[in-house]
């Protein structure tokens, strides 16, 4: 059975059709993807490495339609969800980054103006590198863009403990140049008294 995300098309087709896709493929099938999990995930000791992070599912919605009257503007929409496996940066402990994107892309072909876009102001501007495209690649995309940088466990998750821990009341104030201020003072009182003498 044919496979809508895998097929190339160019976005006119798609949004003549007002081709709808609403299924569910594993992480696996997002190679790009997988290659940076694997790669973010090969850091930990073999035994924490999550079992059968491949297989977590990624949930997909979209909408190919045009936005414009004209025929000009061919557009997809859509929600793309997904638990994706990752390490934390603070206690370099597994945990799972929750993506739930939503997308409102303007597709616009190689040798097209995007100044024909400005009517779609709340439409993100994705300029095409070929007159097709393939669905998944798009939304592989959108997923590794929705990725932070740096991973952390969220407030409550683990590993923040002494991040939530206010900072320790002293009685002592901590005033670093102190000494130095009385080192000085004292220099200048004996250069002074030296002087005098």
């Amino acid at each position: 059975m044919r496979n809508p995300l895998l097929d190339h098309s160019s976005p006119k087709e798609l949004a003549d059709l007002g081709q709808v896709i609403e299924t569910e493929e594993k992480l696996q099938n997002f190679s790009r993807l997988a290659g940076v999990v694997d790669g973010d995930l090969a850091s930990l000791p073999g035994a924490e490495v999550p079992r059968e992070w491949r297989q977590a599912p990624v949930k997909i919605r979209l909408r190919f339609n045009w936005i414009d009257a004209g025929r000009r503007l061919p557009a997809v929409e859509g929600r793309i969800s997904a638990r994706i496996p990752a390490v934390c940066q603070r206690c370099l402990g597994t945990m799972e980054l929750a993506c739930d994107e939503e997308l409102k892309f303007l597709l616009v072909a190689p040798g097209e103006s995007a100044a024909a876009a400005g009517a779609a102001d709340d439409f993100e501007i994705w300029e095409l590198d070929e007159a097709t495209i393939r669905p998944l690649d798009i939304l592989e995309e959108a997923l590794i863009m929705a990725m932070p940088l740096s991973a952390l466990h969220g407030p409550g998750e683990g590993c923040d403990a002494p991040a939530d821990v206010g900072p320790a009341v002293s009685g002592e104030t901590n005033r670093p140049f102190a000494g130095l201020r009385s080192q000085i003072s004292g220099r200048d009182d004996g250069e002074e008294t030296g002087g005098s003498g």
